[in-house]
């Protein structure tokens, strides 16, 4: 039996924890809905997992991170949300910032003016 070719969405994310023990997670307004995620995104062609995650995190919040060390792969089936033919891989790096944070951090979820896509703000959860 010829099996059909698989498609993957393959997303990289960053677990950062403050001294309080807290993550960083970032709400977002995209394709005309809200999420909770935590700082990442999709891999692009070319790109290796740990430089899509310094890109993202350079696109997001406008720094680095340091100290990355693996934390899981999703290792069951996942169906791609947007994608009906998709597979989706996520991979969680435990990571720290390169220096001191540049960048606002709420105290309430979705802390933008309004959902217009590419909305974004980060707070810290425990």
């Amino acid at each position: 039996m010829l099996k059909q070719r698989a498609e993957y969405v393959i997303r990289v994310y960053a677990l950062i924890l403050n001294a309080s023990n807290e993550v960083l997670l970032s709400d977002e307004f995209i394709m005309d809905m809200r999420m909770t995620k935590f700082p990442g995104g999709g891999m692009e062609p070319g790109e290796g997992t740990l430089e899509c995650l310094q890109r993202e995190a350079r696109e997001e919040f406008g720094q680095g991170l340091t100290n990355i060390r693996h934390f899981y792969t999703t290792d069951h089936y996942q169906q791609a949300l947007f994608y009906e033919d998709h597979q989706l891989v996520s991979i969680y790096y435990l990571a720290d910032f390169l220096e001191k944070i540049s960048f606002p951090v709420a105290d309430k979820p979705f802390n933008f003016p309004a959902d217009i896509n590419g909305s974004q703000s980060f707070r810290w959860a425990p």
